[in-house]
């Protein structure tokens, strides 16, 4: 078996789909392959480019082109903004999980589908820690995804903001100014201009500094490689 072939076996395997991140756990499990070069974390990104056999569904996720046209709606050509905003809020609770954070969702997307899993069995935290005083734990457990340090104070409050008014966003991160976090607005690399334009509001000045806007291109590639990076770990520790 070729390297190619040991991508197609690992898609099929995962229902014809699948991120950068789980080909490089699984394709690499295959028995019977030589990954001779020193970057086989390349080879695969290669392969998946080869529109004979795969096809970009969205940033950081590939499919067989035997699977065109029969794809899980939410991984249609044009999904609902909500399976859109599902896929994000999935890859910052893996991303969170591999940075070694306690990663945490609301209780009404817990039950939402990311790639064939629940948010809910992905997030490691169910029960949002009572880090404050009890109504901005309740504000704060409307985050889209927060991620929590090993002292179950909140690192990091994500707001993944398809087509929705950012202002809603940022208010939130405004009550949680007391707190030595960061705030992340993940939005389509278009809405920038409109986040720069909204930060500035005398409305947020105690959270600006603290703001950041991450495209949906780079969280994708930030998933890429956090997965990369464990797997060399592992590699490491298995020498």
């Amino acid at each position: 078996m070729n390297q190619r072939e040991a991508v197609v076996e690992a898609m099929r395997a995962n229902g014809g789909y699948a991120t950068l991140g789980h080909l490089y756990k699984a394709a690499m499990k295959i028995p019977g392959v030589k990954w001779e070069t020193r970057t086989p974390f390349k080879s695969i990104n290669r392969i998946v480019q080869d529109p004979k056999y795969f096809f970009r569904i969205r940033p950081g996720l590939w499919a067989l082109l035997e699977v065109k046209g029969k794809l899980p709606a939410d991984l249609s050509k044009k999904p609902k903004p909500e399976s859109v905003h599902t896929y994000y809020q999935g890859l910052l609770v893996e991303l969170g999980n591999l940075r070694q954070q306690q990663t945490f969702v609301p209780r009404q997307d817990r039950g939402r589908v990311f790639l064939g899993k629940p948010l809910g069995a992905l997030a490691t935290v169910q029960d949002i820690y009572p880090f404050t005083y009890p109504e901005i734990v309740r504000s704060a457990s409307a985050v889209d995804v927060i991620w929590f340090n090993q002292r179950n104070f909140p690192s990091e409050f994500i707001e993944v903001e398809n087509t929705t008014d950012m202002r809603g966003a940022l208010l939130r991160f405004a009550m949680f100014d007391a707190f030595n976090s960061t705030f992340r607005v993940v939005a389509p690399s278009a809405r920038r201009r409109e986040f720069e334009s909204k930060i500035n509001h005398p409305s947020f000045v105690s959270v600006a500094k603290r703001t950041r806007f991450t495209s949906y291109d780079i969280v994708a590639d930030l998933h890429r490689k956090a997965n990369e990076a464990t797997a060399l770990e592992q590699a490491w520790a298995a020498s």
